[in-house]
């Protein structure tokens, strides 16, 4: 789909006072900590002390780790499943083929590949190859990690694509290299367009002229690491000689462009990200003039055809009307240019819903629900100024859905995946207004889930408001507080948790004997954006209300307690996890903390970091008298007994420092703390950079949990 889409993301509760046999848990009171930071040092990523540092404190978790009974099956099972060929092949329609990424036992970096859609229906569909990355490493000596490829239209229609712009990246970070390959010979283009390693992109106008944002030298980057001035470059002139387009501010996120090669709809948009949930678009005209579009920043701007919509983050007026936050309104495009303000709303949520997406085929518009996150697909048509929707036929009742064209541009034909916590995923080939979706392909089941239940609950935060968490449990589980339990969650960006089928986690964890619960809380986009918004800020702390309240809800229906019960999460969620620890020791026996924010006194100043301050807060100014309240390096203390943890990061992680797992557990280390860690030196903020180091990831996260929940043996007391 030809779809300009300017989203920037760099990717629960009841209060136990009344329950018979439990008291009302509150979170451990912390003071400001005002002393210095001794373990400055370890954000050094690359240092050689600090790479010693990091080595000693890998040998000594992987001794205590995977010695245990079990740990070498667990991770191989693990890697059978990550390395499968029985996985689902996704891939995107682009001329004649179907596009694919694949890695698998004998492609562990992975092959870029392509079949017919006739192939693709086969069992086993013929492929051909056009990258080997595993091969280009080899011959490069390099070890590229794949970050995508974006192909040129071509300029008749019907004639096969032959450009490509490939991203690739060194060991998984975000920073990662642009080169041209052509799809004819399966070869890089001599001479052709490249962009160094840097953060940032280069984008087709044409086949001689491509959009470029990258490092251009000092002072061409933001503060939060990314560019911050977007050119215009010719082939077969050097990059320095591009010509500039927009210079963004250096306190701003980044700044790009793009064209959009819709027939009949050819564009060019200036994008300019001030911040998460702040952006400026820009149209622009042929004579490089930028003309904005006049709408909230804080709105998420979409162009597809003749319709601008806007994703309301706060509420609206214009044109007379005032519009709720969370709707998706359109308008024709040329017309707001002109001045019309007459919106039509495309969606409009209530108090139990909000849109997880919007979508086209051919003749056809659809948008995606989340209802108490469950997924519901509805057509939408546009009709005198009004959007009329209908249920969308033919489609499963229960179960995560979603939808995507095939080509949006020939047909009206959509692909569609199902799956749920213990329902491997299916891929459905199927038309609006014609039959039934008809498999295409299905995941086998990598675990037994015949013996377990999916349930969801709602528990009740402190401030009142119910929270939604799903279940993953053994049918006719004994409620006697003895199961070991694993609670999931992240609370942040607007980034919703819906349920998925996770086979790594069926045979990890549930196959082992364990529940799995994953937390629906705010800072999330379950419910759009008043979910994510009442834990911004000032109220981060209600998303670490609304988890403990979870883990309260778990322990007064007696699924477990906090000897048994264990936390996980990674990123924003891994903040969570150290929050967690820090505030509500007493609820958990074991946490698995992953690529985490944790020191927000300098989170900031430490690469991608300027770009959350819409999130958390700026540290450098009064923020801080509420971001303290949420910053585990300040508060953990030696004279508080806290829960084992096993801290995991990447060394090659360019967007979360890893220097914030290192100080957090150098610092509980030397207040004599159980705590564990391990540093993946590649991975980049995935934590991985393949399938084996995946799977010794998981192994060692899923073994750790068992050593210290499945018999009771945590430190809790």
């Amino acid at each position: 789909m030809s779809y300009l889409r300017l989203a920037w993301l760099p990717a629960g509760l009841m209060l136990l006072s009344g329950c018979a046999g439990t008291e009302a848990v509150k979170p451990v009171v912390q003071a400001e900590a005002a002393v210095e930071d001794p373990y400055l040092w370890l954000e050094d990523v690359g240092g050689d002390k600090q790479l010693d540092w990091v080595r000693k404190q890998n040998a000594a978790s992987q001794k205590a780790i995977e010695s245990a009974p079990g740990f070498s099956a667990l991770q191989e099972d693990l890697l059978k499943i990550l390395d499968s060929d029985d996985k689902i092949p996704y891939v995107y329609k682009q001329g004649d083929f179907l596009y694919n990424f694949w890695t698998d036992k004998t492609n562990q970096r992975g092959i870029w590949r392509r079949t017919t859609m006739d192939q693709y229906h086969s069992a086993n569909p013929t492929w051909e190859t056009l990258i080997d990355v595993d091969a280009l490493n080899k011959a490069e000596g390099e070890n590229w990690v794949w970050h995508g490829a974006s192909c040129l239209r071509p300029e008749v229609k019907g004639d096969p694509y032959t450009r490509c712009l490939v991203s690739l990246s060194r060991g998984g970070a975000d920073a990662d290299v642009t080169r041209e390959f052509d799809l004819a010979t399966k070869a890089w283009v001599t001479d052709g367009f490249f962009r160094p390693e840097a953060k940032g992109s280069l984008g087709w106008i044409d086949e001689n002229t491509v959009y470029v944002s990258t490092d251009f030298g000092p002072g061409s980057m933001t503060t939060s690491g990314y560019a911050r001035i977007v050119k215009e470059w010719k082939r077969g002139t050097p990059m320095s000689a591009a010509t500039l387009v927009y210079e963004g501010r250096d306190t701003d996120m980044a700044v790009g462009a793009t064209h959009d090669s819709t027939p009949g709809f050819e564009r060019d948009f200036v994008y300019r990200s001030l911040a998460f949930y702040n952006n400026e678009l820009y149209l622009r005209g042929t004579d490089g003039s930028l003309t904005k579009i006049d709408a909230p920043n804080s709105a998420e701007k979409n162009v597809y055809r003749q319709w601008l919509t806007l994703q309301l983050r706060e509420p609206w007026i214009t044109g007379g009307k005032t519009f709720a936050p969370g709707s998706l309104l359109a308008i024709e495009l040329d017309k707001f240019m002109a001045g019309g303000r007459d919106f039509s709303v495309v969606y409009q949520p209530d108090e139990h819903s909000s849109l997880a997406g919007f979508g086209a085929t051919k003749d056809h518009y659809f948008i995606n629900v989340l209802e108490d996150v469950k997924n519901r697909i509805y057509l939408v048509e546009p009709s005198e100024g009004i959007w009329k929707r209908t249920l969308m036929p033919n489609l499963p009742e229960f179960g995560t859905v979603s939808v995507s064209a095939v080509d949006d541009e020939e047909s009206n034909d959509f692909f569609m995946t199902v799956n749920d916590y213990l329902t491997p995923t299916s891929l459905y080939l199927g038309t609006i207004g014609g039959e039934a979706p008809q498999l295409l392909k299905q995941l086998p089941a990598f675990f037994d889930a015949s013996g377990f239940e999916v349930s969801q609950n709602f528990a009740t935060s402190k401030d009142g408001t119910k929270i939604p968490y799903f279940m993953i449990a053994p049918k006719g589980m004994a409620l006697d507080g003895s199961n070991p339990t694993l609670l999931y969650g992240y609370g942040g960006f607007e980034i919703s948790l819906t349920p998925g089928y996770n086979a790594s986690a069926g045979r990890g964890w549930l196959k082992e004997g364990g529940v799995y619960v994953v937390a629906n809380i705010r800072g999330g986009g379950e419910y759009g954006p008043r979910w994510h918004q009442a834990a911004l800020k000032e109220n981060r702390l209600r998303a670490y209300e609304d988890f403990a309240a979870v883990a309260e809800d778990l322990i007064a229906r007696k699924v477990t307690t906090p000897a048994h019960l264990g936390i996980q999460g990674g990123s924003n969620g891994g903040l969570l996890m150290g929050n967690m620890t820090v505030l509500y020791p007493q609820l958990f026996g074991a946490v698995v903390c992953q690529v985490p924010l944790l020191d927000m006194k300098r989170y900031n100043k430490l690469l991608a970091g300027a770009s959350w301050m819409a999130e958390y807060g700026n540290p450098d100014t009064d923020d801080w008298n509420f971001i303290k309240t949420f910053s585990p390096y300040q508060n953990v203390k030696a004279d508080v007994h806290y829960p084992p943890v096993l801290f995991t990061t990447s060394t090659r992680d360019d967007r979360v420092h890893p220097g914030h797992a290192r100080k957090m557990f150098a610092r509980m280390q030397e207040q004599g703390h159980d705590v564990s860690y391990y540093e993946n030196i590649e991975g980049g903020h995935g934590g991985a950079a393949d399938n084996r180091q995946r799977a010794h990831m998981q192994a060692l996260a899923y073994t750790f949990l068992k050593q210290r929940l499945f018999a009771g043996n945590g430190t809790q007391k």
